[in-house]
């Protein structure tokens, strides 16, 4: 009894700090994630992405797992970010045909729009006071996760802050879309679709995809082109200001 007792003691000190606890935790919490939003009946206001980021939270505050180790635990999946934005290029090709009639709008729309993003975030974090670090996390907000570590890395933010902050402006920017769609009586999956992209990045894809295939097309396109715009014309302009 006693040598089982040591057992699992033991295995409670090295359960948490083996990676396959980190994948586990955060499989878990995306796949009930994924019923609580059906549960919900989809709201559009809180996607799965951030009930299973809540639950995971919880999982992480309530178990002996350290944060740092979870991250490194999870390195792989993180990794697997790039080849997901990628493979966004499948619907892009799919679609060419109509993104080529849109050349022109697109090109002057999207420098606009992306700078905007990162404009405002930092503006009003400024006015507030936030020191540095919290600026340069903010500023790639509505970047897609791969892009944006690699821009808040090179800017000296912090990569957890702006996790989050890309959890907030996703879930943020699919809903204000969905209701101003609504409200200006905007039916246009293009329209949509690369509202969508620009400014909530991979969560508002995901939502693109939901409403049709031309809308998810338009939503990687403006998510592609945001993130690529952003990653030339930020480093630039943020170590040009000092």
């Amino acid at each position: 009894m006693s040598e089982l007792l040591l057992r699992l003691e033991s295995l409670t000190h090295t359960l948490p700090q083996r990676p396959e606890t980190a994948i586990v935790l955060t499989l878990a919490a995306y796949f009930a994630g994924l019923r609580l939003f059906g549960w919900l009946r989809s709201p559009a206001w809180c996607p799965p992405i951030l009930l299973a980021a809540c639950l995971l939270a919880g999982l992480l505050a309530l178990l002996p797992l350290d944060y740092t180790e979870y991250r490194r635990g999870v390195g792989w999946l993180t990794w697997l970010l790039g080849p997901a934005t990628v493979a966004l290029g499948v619907p892009l090709y799919q679609q060419v045909h109509h993104i080529r009639t849109l050349w022109k709008p697109i090109m002057l729309t999207l420098p606009p729009a992306a700078m905007l993003a990162a404009g405002y975030a930092v503006g009003i974090a400024w006015l507030l006071n936030a020191p540095p670090t919290v600026l340069a996390s903010l500023a790639p907000k509505s970047v897609t996760a791969p892009i944006a570590m690699g821009i808040v890395e090179e800017l000296q933010g912090s990569v957890s802050l702006l996790m989050g902050a890309l959890l907030i402006t996703g879930v943020m920017a699919t809903l204000s879309i969905t209701l101003l769609a609504r409200w200006g009586n905007i039916h246009d999956p293009r329209v949509i679709g690369f509202a969508l992209g620009v400014n909530g990045h991979a969560i508002g894809t995901v939502r693109a995809f939901d409403i049709g295939p031309t809308a998810g097309a338009f939503a990687s396109l403006g998510m592609s082109l945001t993130g690529v715009f952003t990653a030339l014309w930020l480093p630039l302009m943020w170590h040009f200001m000092g």
